[in-house]
């Protein structure tokens, strides 16, 4: 069950760990539909939740859900160790770095994380 949690004034859409698997543009504006009708600013998604082509840059599935979400004005938020994948591809490494240096697509450790960056 997703929840929606306000974090430093800021409503969060908490997806769940256990759910469908985020393979595509469609399963986003699933959840962009969710974050909407619930008046979230951000959607929080376990990595767990993405299928393994969204960590494999060359399958664009990263690139289509984030522009996606940047399409709605929504901040995608992938939480969880993803460095089985970033160890495995530079390139993903290099998109790791840059989505956390921006303000609309971080991939963090914890929900801990998540409140200290939304705390500005």
């Amino acid at each position: 069950m997703n929840t929606l949690e306000v974090i430093h004034d800021v409503p969060v859409l908490l997806c769940s760990a256990e759910g469908a698997p985020v393979r595509g543009e469609a399963d986003a504006l699933d959840l962009i539909g969710e974050a909407w009708y619930q008046g979230a600013q951000w959607v929080v998604v376990p990595a767990g939740r993405f299928d393994d082509a969204f960590f494999r840059l060359r399958t664009r599935v990263a690139g289509d859900i984030v522009q996606k979400l940047v399409n709605y004005r929504m901040g995608m938020v992938v939480l969880g160790d993803v460095s089985r994948h970033t160890e495995a591809s530079e390139a993903l490494r290099d998109f790791v770095r840059e989505c956390n240096r921006g303000s609309q697509t971080w991939f963090l450790p914890d929900l801990d994380a998540l409140r200290a960056r939304l705390a500005g």
